[in-house]
């Protein structure tokens, strides 16, 4: 796959950015950023990040032969990618339902992907990402932030990182054109966040706990708590949501 690697001081967002640019067959697009003036998260929410601090960029390609029912699977190759390379610093990296990347309790990572549909299936697909890195302090109301100079104790070069991280999206975008859904879903199902053992969770009932029973290919999560009743929620933000019932993990 061949790979076109943009990258601008400034600007408004990468995903918006990205989005502008032609995209050929076989080709990957990344977009990278010192700073984003609108970076934007899941819903209404925003990234903060220092300038030239962290890595925030947005990758740009077209899968093949992915139906919008299984389209799930796109996200978690791309929670992969990174979970994967942030091993090698950590073993205590994981996959918080639906895509976010958290450290024990504590969130480095989140990922904000649209898709563009063509005759049932995905024509084209951006992951606008955003991972703490060399960022030592965090102003925002975000509860639980941490970046890799926190874990590690020592600052890093953001652009060796993001090399390494496209290399590790080219690695699982091959899987996925290869057909090897149930590869990515049982290796995204394993690195999940909260993966083993009852914890606390919320929806509109209320408080309970649960443990988790898996996450399908449509972004379903199902859950079993302690009555041995079987939850299933869609991701947040959803435009297709079954239920308006949403999920919240209580931290």
């Amino acid at each position: 796959m061949k790979i076109r690697h943009i990258h601008l001081e400034e600007t408004n967002s990468t995903n918006d950015y990205i989005k502008t640019l032609a995209l050929e067959q076989g080709e990957m697009v990344v977009v990278s950023t010192d700073w984003q003036t609108s970076g934007r998260g899941q819903g209404t929410n925003c990234w903060e990040s220092e300038r030239a601090q962290n890595l925030l960029f947005s990758v740009m390609a077209q899968p093949l032969c992915v139906s919008v029912q299984q389209q799930f699977v796109l996200s978690m190759a791309g929670a992969l990618a990174i979970k994967e390379v942030l091993d090698q610093f950590s073993p205590y990296f994981s996959i918080k339902w639906p895509n976010d990347i958290y450290w024990h309790d504590r969130k480095i990572s989140g990922t904000l992907i649209e898709t563009s549909l063509a005759r049932g299936q995905i024509s084209r697909f951006v992951y606008g990402i955003g991972l703490n890195v060399n960022q030592q302090r965090f102003l925002s109301d975000a509860p639980n932030p941490v970046s890799l100079v926190q874990i590690t104790g020592q600052p890093l070069s953001p652009m060796p990182l993001l090399n390494c991280i496209v290399q590790s999206f080219q690695q699982q975008l091959q899987l996925v054109q290869e057909g090897k859904t149930p590869l990515i879903t049982t290796r995204y199902n394993a690195s999940l966040f909260r993966s083993a053992g009852f914890h606390l969770y919320s929806d509109e009932q209320g408080l309970f706990e649960a443990e988790v029973v898996g996450v399908e290919t449509n972004g379903l999560i199902t859950l079993r708590d302690k009555q041995k009743q079987l939850r299933t929620y869609t991701q947040p933000h959803a435009t297709n949501s079954p239920t308006a019932n949403k999920l919240r993990f209580v931290l």
